[in-house]
């Protein structure tokens, strides 16, 4: 039987200068996913949004060698869920919600994947948090509700704010369920094959809205780059920057996305945020360094 490959990172001492580079540019490359959502939205339906930046990743990918290397017949089942639950549903997902809340908001719900992550992996796997990762999954599901309450007056937001949080549990669902599958056969050539099969669930998504669609050159390079960088060119850098430091190490840019969505969208589009809204990513950011950390009591 081959022999799974472990998740920590060939670096173990501090980041080097090319790790905080990718990290940095993860950050700010993921974190401007939502705000060029947004510019998408105002020429494109959500469907085309959707299909073009899965496309669009998946053809960044396969042009990477790496990204082709062949993955075993019996992976293809468990790769077929996760295409819909790690890509299809939610990048379906963030765009509708976007045409009920601003990208600030969407992009701070989205800091809730970590929690997400915890909460599944101690439902689905058993794996019972210690006190100090309770304790953190806790203050998250308070910071959760502080950043979806203030939009609870209108029944728009709130259903915005209810598909993000949906998009976050189908992502900490995925995390999971990925984990024996990027060990065994690489990041790059699972997430090009997600990709690829994604592409195919949303076409009809895609098709149907091209009727109400129209052409501005600030959408249509707003979601060429969402494809291209922030899907297919974003998902090489995370799987190099995941060799290098480890996959927890790698996985604290959760922790700096909602801060780069919130400046974003605030500062270029003039999104307007609560204060409550505010101290909620603050919750939700120390929860998820919380329920990461080893609880060694």
């Amino acid at each position: 039987m081959a022999r799974i490959r472990s998740a920590e990172g060939t670096n173990l001492d501090a980041f080097s200068p090319a790790d905080w580079a990718r990290f940095l540019g993860l950050s700010l490359v993921w974190g401007s996913s939502f705000i060029l959502i947004a510019f998408g939205l105002e020429a494109f339906p959500p469907g085309p949004v959707t299909w073009l930046r899965i496309g669009l990743g998946a053809a960044t990918l396969v042009v990477v060698p790496r990204a082709r290397r062949p993955v075993g017949r019996e992976a293809w089942a468990r790769l077929g869920v996760l295409s819909f639950t790690w890509v299809a549903i939610p990048f379906t997902l963030f765009p509708l919600a976007q045409q009920h809340i601003d990208s600030a908001l969407a992009g701070m719900l989205n800091g809730a994947t970590p929690i997400a992550a915890g909460l599944v992996a101690w439902w689905m796997l058993g794996r019972r948090p210690g006190r100090l990762q309770l304790v953190g999954l806790a203050l998250g599901i308070v910071g959760i509700v502080m950043m979806g309450v203030p939009s609870l007056d209108g029944s728009s937001e709130a259903l915005g704010v209810v598909m993000v949080v949906t998009a976050a549990l189908f992502y900490g669902l995925s995390i999971n369920l990925a984990v024996p599958l990027v060990q065994e056969f690489g990041s790059l050539p699972v997430m090009s094959r997600l990709l690829l099969l994604a592409t195919v669930w949303t076409t009809p998504f895609g098709l149907v809205g091209w009727g109400s669609a129209s052409f501005a050159w600030v959408p249509a390079v707003a979601v060429g780059i969402l494809g291209v960088v922030c899907t297919g060119i974003a998902f090489a850098l995370m799987a190099s920057l995941t060799g290098s430091v480890g996959s927890t190490r790698a996985s604290f840019i959760t922790y700096v996305i909602p801060v780069v969505a919130l400046v974003l969208g605030v500062g270029v589009r003039g999104d307007t945020v609560a204060p409550l809204a505010v101290a909620g990513v603050v919750a939700v950011i120390a929860g998820s360094l919380l329920a990461s950390r080893a609880d060694r009591s």
